[in-house]
């Protein structure tokens, strides 16, 4: 097995990498997704940010109003830390399932884990490599607001209260420019995949990864 972290800010396109390295067989465990699965209707965390943050953050259908709760913490250290508490340990548990799972299935899947907030999280980096889409503040400022919607006041906002792109860049192992043109970025993806398929190949026991 092969892992992969795969990370970058708000806006910075790490769907569309995590979309071409699961088009070329790689395994998509995504942060994002898990914290969702989190909170579902009915689970212990989502009782638990009932319990912290207030009843009114669930909906009619029991679901969790995610707006609400992220203009909630936004902004505010000390009730970001608090959710963070709640559901990062449920997110852990969730890829440790999903990982067995692969490694039951495939002992040589190429995995890669989207995790946005890496920095922000302190991981220990556990990786073999890790990636980071990067793009410029002005180009992911432009995607956030005809993309997503945002005022630009509001993905300014959203933009700093990560870490920064030098962060960011000094655990990477692998950029991805994203600002180039997509075919230009889709290029630098499968060549960083057959670099990784090679190496492979090249290792004692043969590896393959689906390509």
């Amino acid at each position: 097995m092969v892992t992969i972290a795969l990370t970058g800010g708000i806006g910075s396109g790490k769907t569309t990498i995590a979309k071409r390295l699961a088009e070329l067989g790689g395994v998509i465990l995504d942060a994002d997704v898990f914290a969702r699965e989190a909170v579902a209707v009915g689970s212990p965390a989502l009782r638990q940010i009932s319990a912290r943050f207030g009843e009114d953050l669930i909906q009619a259908d029991g679901t969790l109003d995610r707006q609400a709760l992220g203009a909630l913490v936004f902004g505010d250290d000390e009730a970001r830390s608090a959710l963070n508490d709640i559901v990062h340990p449920e997110v852990r548990r969730i890829t440790g399932e999903r990982l067995e799972e692969v490694l039951a299935e495939d002992p040589t899947a190429l995995v890669v884990h989207v995790i946005p907030l890496l920095v922000e999280s302190k991981s220990n980096y556990d990786y073999e490599e890790i990636w980071v889409a990067d793009a410029p503040a002005s180009v992911r400022e432009e995607r956030l607001v005809e993309g997503r919607g945002m005022s630009l006041a509001e993905a300014r906002a959203r933009i700093a209260s990560q870490a920064s792109d030098e962060e960011r860049r000094r655990i990477a192992d692998v950029l991805i420019d994203t600002s180039a043109p997509l075919d230009e970025t889709l290029e630098q993806v499968d060549a960083e995949w057959r670099r990784l398929a090679g190496a492979a190949l090249r290792a004692p026991e043969t590896q393959t990864y689906g390509v």
